[in-house]
């Protein structure tokens, strides 16, 4: 008949290395069974097991800053051209999959040429057996920037480039390594790239300070504006009198008590500024008016 036997396992204590599967090697955790018959050969069946390490990028190792800066001068000998400087950061080290990464840069070109910022990420992996090592890197995700003309400069105020869903970072295993970079370039028409690289860690656990920082900001927001409702009354008062501001003797000695009629072949004559000062103490509209 049918027969079922519930088996459970406890990890082991010591981390476990995240499950990959890469070009040149592999991290599997499988669970197998054996059916063991007498006078027959064993049945086995196996399922492959997901591990996965965490990494939390709330340390304080990977919410430090990362900034780097690089400059080049384009041309050789003596027909050089210029220099062309970059400077690069990054707010943390650690970020998780489907975040975006906001990138500050300043670029300068003092060249002849017309180059073009770019950002990318790379994923860089490492095997390591019997004493040798091979290496394996490629490109997750970039995005490019505008271009900048000869003697121009660019800034970059959080241009953002999104993780898309990659492995987290494998560290601490002996024989296998997976690293991630930022790299922000300079492609410059006939002469090498300028690059510089920041380390990348992508972890599983997310920061949770731009939570905590922006209800921070949202509270003292709040406290902010609260002496507006201290100082706004319920009931605003009316503005005062026109008589209370203007004396009677004032509005007779520029507005006249009966004005002469004017003719209208005379008023077009005249200029249109003399009858303007007549309108220039005129009193505002009543209160209960508006």
């Amino acid at each position: 008949g049918k027969h079922e036997f519930p088996f459970s396992f406890q990890l082991p204590q010591e981390p476990l290395v995240t499950s990959f599967t890469g070009k040149y090697g592999s991290i599997q955790y499988y669970v197998k069974a054996i059916l063991e018959r007498p006078a027959a050969p064993d049945q086995s069946v196996q399922t492959e097991l997901q591990v996965i390490s965490h990494i939390d990028v709330n340390s304080p190792a990977l919410l430090t800053p990362v900034l780097r800066s690089q400059e080049k001068m384009v041309g050789c000998w003596f027909f050089t051209s210029g220099p062309v400087s970059l400077s690069a950061k990054i707010e943390r080290k650690g970020y998780c999959n489907g975040e975006a990464i906001p990138i500050y840069a300043e670029i300068e070109n003092c060249s002849s040429r017309l180059i073009v910022p770019k950002a990318a990420i790379f994923q860089t992996q490492t095997y390591l057996a019997s004493g040798k090592t091979k290496t394996f890197r490629q490109m997750v995700a970039n995005v490019r920037g505008n271009h900048i003309a000869s003697g121009s400069t660019d800034t970059w105020n959080g241009k953002t480039l999104k993780i898309p869903p990659v492995s987290p970072s494998i560290l601490d295993c002996c024989i296998i390594r997976v690293e991630y970079s930022l790299a922000v370039y300079i492609h410059i028409p006939g002469a090498k790239k300028l690059m510089i690289e920041m380390p990348l860690v992508i972890g599983t656990i997310p920061c949770i300070g731009f939570s905590s920082r922006n209800s921070s900001i949202t509270s003292q927001f709040s406290m902010d504006m609260s002496w507006l409702a201290l100082t706004m009354p319920e009931h605003p008062e009316a503005p005062p009198n026109y008589a209370d501001v203007v004396s009677e003797e004032e509005f007779s000695r520029h507005v006249p008590a009966y004005p002469p009629p004017i003719d209208c072949e005379e008023q077009l004559c005249c200029p249109v500024f003399a009858y303007i000062q007549e309108f220039r103490f005129q009193p505002p509209p009543l209160y209960s008016e508006v």
